[in-house]
């Protein structure tokens, strides 16, 4: 990630002059840490997810269905992206099975049941809920719908099996999209 050098003079100087190394921190990473890895915006989804410990599930199914070009494409793309704690909430040997050759057309349709055309952001998300009496409507590149609405301080996604996953972390940008980690598999 490339920072100008009037940003780092500022930084510096705010470090300098007391209790500013949060200020500082925040001025050079933009994205928050997944999975123990740094995430940056100038990489793609896939060349940031690879790094996420917690992401290797999902990272072998999108090999295996066949999507890793797609998701280093221009986009731009919002991935709701299922953490490893979340493939094991399956029904055991479901993960196993889904990333077989001959179960290749259902992996590609729930992963791509987790992706919405188009960057959008927890703003974007809440604003569109605003607009529709608290519940956004999400059309996935799946072709089905993804409900999103809030309840206290935490957002979810409501899937088309009445499932539904919290959003851990939201807004990690990147050059392509933007990913919001889920704790569980949306199922269409």
């Amino acid at each position: 990630m490339k920072f100008s050098k009037l940003a780092l003079i500022v930084a510096s100087a705010t470090c300098l002059a007391g209790g500013g190394i949060a200020i500082a921190k925040d001025m050079m990473m933009k994205n928050p840490m997944v999975g123990g890895a740094a995430m940056y915006p100038a990489k793609d989804i896939i060349d940031n997810a690879v790094h996420s410990r917690d992401h290797t599930t999902l990272v072998a199914a999108v090999k295996a269905a066949g999507l890793v070009e797609t998701l280093k494409g221009p986009g731009p793309f919002t991935v709701f992206a299922p953490t490893n704690a979340a493939f094991a909430k399956l029904p055991a040997g479901t993960g196993e099975t889904l990333v077989k050759p001959e179960n290749k057309a259902m992996l590609t349709k729930i992963l791509t049941y987790h992706v919405v055309p188009g960057r959008m952001t927890a703003a974007d998300i809440a604003a569109n809920a605003k607009a529709h009496a608290g519940k956004a409507k999400l059309t996935t590149v799946q072709g089905e719908a993804l409900t999103a609405w809030k309840k206290g301080n935490a957002w979810y996604l409501t899937d088309a099996k009445g499932g539904s996953a919290k959003i851990t972390i939201a807004n990690v940008m990147q050059s392509n999209g933007v990913i919001h980690v889920v704790d569980t598999v949306l199922m269409p």
